[in-house]
């Protein structure tokens, strides 16, 4: 256990707006954890703060989330449907070195 002298210093820098996920544009934050900060123990707080720094870097990288395909969309191939032929191409194995 770390002894801790001072309180956890909220992120918020004043841009309290949110984005289209939630986050606050300013500090990263949910509403729930903008709401509930000044009740969270210094762990909790700091484990906050590391998931605000994830999702600003996220952000900065422009990760997009996974676009998942409507299964209405989603084109099962029939068993009975004629499998494609996958030819191989073996032009750039080397047998050189190779014994029998």
């Amino acid at each position: 256990m770390q002894l801790e002298f001072f309180d956890v210093p909220s992120p918020c820098i004043g841009v309290c707006q949110s984005d289209d996920k939630g986050y606050c544009m300013g500090c990263f934050r949910t509403r729930d954890e903008r709401q509930t900060w000044i009740n969270l123990d210094s762990d909790n707080k700091q484990k906050v703060i590391k998931r605000c720094l994830a999702r600003k870097k996220r952000k900065e990288q422009g990760v997009k989330p996974k676009v998942v395909e409507p299964i209405e969309n989603i084109q099962q191939p029939s068993l009975l449907d004629p499998q494609p032929k996958i030819q191989k191409d073996n032009s750039d194995l080397d047998f050189g070195d190779f014994e029998l």
